[in-house]
């Protein structure tokens, strides 16, 4: 049974959510002697910047997505050679037996380009498989060894490009599910430390309070980071 991906703590991208993970570590750096007070020190801070730089470093979709989109192109082009020396095979065969025989049916390459995967693959080694025992009938059509290997490379190549194909599909279904895994991490321990940040300044500074608020939205996120740059802004004029 396949297991179900993860579900994401939140509701902003996850480049957004290490932006704001960096942000607030420099708030708590700034209030560091007042975060002791609640036993979060240095140590766990440096702990969660680290966990939020693997994060970073984690490949994101789109690259997953690339990589299996390369492979699929070559799984692809396989398939069709694959085809093409079946075909091949089969312009011999209707020209020994019609295309209406039961002998040119036991091939079972009828209805090829709409074959799926697996269903190619079983054609590939039925195809050979049914030439080999009548390859003496198919001599006289330029059937031979050399024919009949031309789609047996053909199909090792498609088998093994599809088997690429997959373990990429799979590799991106493990990445995924390791990132939601990771990023619902530092979201969590995001949110214990705002709390804490909230807490030390809480009908103290509505500024620095306002420093550890989470907003649920991306954009409520990003209208709050605008307002809050412009509030440090206005202190910091006052202060000169």
């Amino acid at each position: 049974m396949k297991k179900q991906a993860g579900h994401r703590q939140y509701n902003f991208p996850d480049a957004d959510l290490y932006l704001l993970c960096v942000e607030h570590i420099r708030y708590a750096q700034r209030d560091i002697q007042l975060f002791e007070k609640y036993g979060y020190g240095a140590d766990r801070l440096k702990t969660f910047m680290a966990m939020c730089e693997k994060f970073r470093g984690l490949p994101d979709d789109d690259e997953l997505v690339g990589d299996q989109m390369i492979v699929t192109d070559k799984k692809y082009d396989a398939a069709e050679k694959l085809k093409t020396a079946i075909r091949s095979l089969m312009t011999r065969v209707a020209m020994k037996y019609s295309n209406r025989s039961g002998r040119y049916r036991k091939f079972g390459t009828a209805k090829m380009g709409d074959m799926t995967d697996a269903q190619l693959l079983f054609c590939g080694r039925r195809v050979v498989r049914v030439a080999r025992q009548q390859i003496d009938f198919l001599a006289d059509v330029g059937v031979n060894e050399n024919v009949l290997q031309r789609i047996v490379d053909a199909h090792q190549v498609f088998e093994n490009a599809l088997n690429i194909q997959q373990d990429k599909v799979a590799d991106r279904d493990i990445a995924v599910e390791n990132r939601i895994e990771q990023g619902n991490k530092i979201y969590q321990e995001l949110i214990v430390m705002c709390d804490i940040g909230k807490d030390i300044w809480a009908e103290k500074d509505p500024v620095k309070y306002e420093n550890y608020t989470i907003y649920e939205s991306n954009n409520d996120q990003k209208i709050a980071r605008k307002e809050r740059l412009a509030q440090e802004q206005e202190v910091e004029k006052s202060g000169n």
